[in-house]
């Protein structure tokens, strides 16, 4: 039985840390396994880790990103509160860009929470979720051949930001991928296939830190089984791991013109899901 859920464990990890990064939803994915194959759902702690393990992944793979904009936000806090600084503040610096695009993008999220129990409802409609992968199919398909963009953040207005921010939103459900319609959203507001990526994966620091502080409360009071610790320490690495891995491969293929390919999995996992729904339900 331990072994069986240390094996568990470490699927669901992979799973989280590939799909989390790839655009091919991770949230339906997992639906998918559950239902069809009776995998057990992750508890509400494992979940945590599972995202602390691709919040690891990020800081990893962007660790010179994210303390240079850290290194920022304290100098801009700093001229804030300083009359003689402030006063020669001047304009933002790309950094400072960066950091108030992320904020303006996070933004949306927030219409998201009076609805979150309804949105959250849809994991165990297959039929929903296999549309919705069919959908994340398309916005790939047809965000890769859009011409290629040069905006970055020297360039990129808080409307892109703002219009990225509203995929981010839409994507909390179940079968759209965040990372596909953040990264699509950018390429179609002009963004260089380097700088989408980079922002989509920068952007999904405040909105997986927020979800966990949310749940970690709820999480620990549901209680923690001390004797699965080993096995949900070992699906963490695992999405610490492959979600380093994915994030590379994303970057790879995006630069490439060659991030449309995931289309043709997602059309081929979300109709197999729903004529298996149709089928066997």
């Amino acid at each position: 039985m331990i072994a069986l859920q240390f094996l568990s464990s470490v699927f669901l990890g992979l799973v989280q840390g590939v799909a989390e990064f790839l655009p091919i939803s991770s949230s339906g994915h997992l639906s998918l396994f559950q239902t069809f194959f009776g995998l057990e759902e992750a508890g509400l702690f494992f979940d945590v880790l599972l995202h602390l393990g691709t919040l690891i992944a990020i800081f990893v793979y962007y660790w010179k990103d994210i303390v240079g904009l850290v290194k920022e936000f304290i100098r801009i806090v700093a001229c804030l509160f300083s009359k003689e600084k402030r006063a020669t503040m001047g304009r933002l610096s790309p950094k400072g860009r960066m950091i108030l695009m992320i904020i303006v993008a996070t933004l949306p999220l927030f219409i998201i929470l009076p609805i979150k129990d309804k949105v959250e409802g849809l994991y165990t409609n297959t039929i929903f979720v296999g549309v919705a992968l069919i959908v994340t199919g398309c916005i790939l398909f047809f965000s890769d051949r859009m011409a290629r963009g040069k905006k970055t953040a020297k360039s990129a207005t808080m409307l892109d930001a703002l219009l990225v921010g509203v995929g981010q939103a839409i994507a909390v459900v179940p079968g759209l991928s965040r990372s596909g319609t953040t990264i699509s959203a950018g390429m179609m507001r002009g963004f260089s296939r380097r700088f989408a990526v980079r922002f989509s994966f920068l952007l999904s620091i405040p909105a997986v830190l927020g979800a966990n502080i949310l749940s970690i409360g709820e999480a620990v009071s549901a209680g923690i089984d001390a004797s699965l610790l080993p096995a949900y320490i070992a699906g963490t690495v695992v999405a610490a791991v492959s979600g380093y891995f994915a994030i590379r491969l994303v970057n790879l293929l995006a630069n490439k013109g060659k991030f449309g390919n995931f289309a043709y999995y997602c059309w081929g996992i979300g109709a197999a899901a729903v004529v298996a729904t149709l089928i066997f339900k």
